[in-house]
């Protein structure tokens, strides 16, 4: 028997056992739509606020699964801008931020457009701007060629590593990929939720790119996700899940790589991970509710960019006590410029003088 199962005879005939499968695909399916049900009752603003915090969940998080942490705030301000959100003090985004989140985007919000080898391509260069993946230059665009050595994912110190998979040898990549391709882009079967599950294990098996073939892949479920709501709205995030779940993620991934090509095991995990991520979504969603009631409070209020950037601040979740020196450093402006903005504030009714006076004033969102 073959080491992993991209080299099995069937290769990739896939099975499952679908009596086994059916229950939690049916309780995904109906935490689906209860919480595409609970969003169309809400308003616009509310499910843009839904919407951005999704996104910007997946954005990070999927790049937390491999090592890598983000800045939240250049992140939800890269996707804002990309959406034509407004959402005030947008933070400017560093390339390799805006490129991770137009790839994202572009799996979600274009859902319904073909896979085709130049978009994963380009997929690829928005990952690696640089085209360096840390200190190593890694080929950019294009499936990887295993010059130096074969793709393998590997764990431990050195010369003592653990060989968790390897991939499918660069030779093959060209006719791998076509399959593939020609696989998701096919007839809309299996049904879409299990084709999200299975085309992720799919990608990921095949490995095709020297690095980012993670998010990629999580990406490519998103968008098979995305097709099963016929929606670019996004309401929760799998890759948030996934990265709760790394450790079981991880070692069901090696399970099913170096088993059989009955998938039972995989789907039925990912099934339950992708329930697990919609009911975190209803749980969170009425925090959503809650800030964009509190801007709805302010829709009259005439508020510069400074006092909408701190504004935000509160809403979210301010830590510690603002000060006008917290403020004139969050806008980067002169005390004066804080104390000017606070009190039209106060004088408006957004702020209230917190009980302590003097030299450690501060204030807070009035009720």
């Amino acid at each position: 028997m073959s080491e992993f199962i991209h080299d099995l005879t069937e290769w990739p005939a896939f099975r499952w056992d679908h009596e086994r499968v059916a229950v939690p695909l049916a309780a995904a399916r109906h935490l689906q739509g209860r919480l595409l049900g609970r969003m169309e009752a809400l308003g616009f603003k509310i499910k843009e606020e839904a919407t951005l915090r999704a996104l910007t969940a997946d954005v990070i998080k999927s790049s937390e699964i491999e090592g890598e942490n983000l800045d939240a705030d250049q992140v939800r301000s890269s996707v804002a801008r990309r959406l034509g959100m407004d959402i005030g003090g947008l933070s400017p985004s560093d390339r390799h931020i805006e490129g991770i989140v137009e790839m994202m985007l572009d799996a979600s919000q274009h859902f319904d457009q073909p896979l085709t080898q130049e978009r994963l391509y380009a997929w690829h260069a928005s990952l690696f701007p640089t085209g360096r993946s840390g200190m190593h230059r890694i080929t950019i665009g294009a499936w990887r060629d295993d010059r130096t050595s074969p793709m393998q994912v590997v764990s431990g110190p050195v010369g003592r590593e653990r060989v968790h998979f390897e991939a499918p040898a660069a030779s093959r990549l060209d006719d791998e990929m076509r399959r593939f391709i020609d696989w998701f882009n096919g007839p809309g079967t299996p049904e879409p939720v299990l084709k999200a599950a299975l085309a992720h294990l799919w990608f990921v098996t095949v490995h095709p790119f020297d690095d980012g073939n993670g998010r990629i892949g999580r990406a490519i479920a998103d968008m098979c996700l995305a097709r099963s709501e016929d929606s670019a709205q996004r309401f929760y995030s799998m890759s948030a899940q996934i990265r709760e779940e790394r450790g079981d993620y991880y070692r069901i991934l090696e399970q099913t790589q170096r088993g059989t090509l009955d998938v039972t095991t995989w789907m039925e995990w990912f099934l339950g991970c992708l329930a697990r991520a919609i009911a975190g979504a209803q749980t969170s969603l009425s925090d959503v509710i809650v800030r964009a009631r509190q801007w709805e409070r302010l829709r009259d209020v005439p508020l510069n960019e400074r006092q909408r950037l701190v504004i935000g601040r509160l809403i979210e979740g301010f830590e510690g006590k603002l000060t006008t020196s917290k403020w004139a450093t969050l806008t980067k402006s002169s005390q004066d410029t804080a104390l000017r903005d606070i009190q039209q504030l106060v004088e408006r009714g957004v702020l209230v003088r917190d009980a302590a006076g003097g030299r450690s004033t501060s204030y807070s969102l009035a009720e």
